[in-house]
């Protein structure tokens, strides 16, 4: 079993998450696949793996999860909870997600890559970089997740990633996020955006 989180709130958060994605990962998949691989950038302890691998199994025979994140404390702790789930292959690498480059097991192509609370207000030029890496690393079917805590952040995310030539498919606000009170206007997961790299079309296989 995977450790227990430490926030008590996580567990709570992570399923209005869960139910958030539900949907859109079945528009995304509708057909099962061999094998869906997930790039979560800027991971930090990956709590949300668990409900990646609820979600995702329905549509794939073989999930593999990568995490990625510059903090290494936050990576052995992901390593610690998700690295040998019985329904997964997962793997954490600690690294710098705008220097993807660097690490030859990160070059995808990847079905799904998340970015869950981008911090695109704490460094745009940086996130910038993130997020053209991430687009680069898409599949021709695949789809680029993101959430965020605060409504600007997230209008400018999105203006960042549709400049990058990203085609934003939806995007949704939480109407149960949960505000974080030490953090005036922030709440867990506020909006969530889908993007793809490119339209898709009929003729695109899966």
């Amino acid at each position: 079993m995977p450790l227990p989180f430490s926030n008590k709130y996580t567990q709570g958060d992570l399923q209005k998450l869960k139910a958030l994605l539900a949907p859109q990962f079945a528009e995304a998949f509708p057909l099962p696949r061999k094998q869906l691989r997930v790039l979560n950038i800027a991971c930090g302890r990956a709590d949300e793996t668990g409900i990646l691998i609820e979600n995702l199994l329905a549509h794939t025979e073989l999930l593999e999860i990568t995490g990625v994140d510059i903090r290494n404390r936050e990576i052995g702790e992901a390593k610690q909870r998700w690295a040998k789930h019985p329904k997964a292959n997962c793997q954490f690498f600690t690294q710098n997600a705008s220097q993807l480059d660097h690490v030859r097991e990160l070059d995808g192509p990847y079905d799904l890559i998340l970015m869950r609370h981008q911090n695109f207000w704490n460094g745009a030029e940086t996130w910038v970089k993130i997020y053209d890496a991430a687009l680069h690393r898409l599949s021709e079917s695949g789809i680029l997740t993101i959430t965020s805590y605060f409504d600007d952040e997230h209008r400018q995310a999105m203006q960042a990633i549709t400049s990058l030539g990203g085609k934003l498919q939806h995007t949704l606000r939480n109407p149960k996020a949960r505000p974080i009170a030490d953090a005036p206007n922030k709440s867990v997961d506020r909006h969530i955006a889908i993007f793809r790299r490119t339209p898709i079309s009929p003729d695109i296989i899966v």
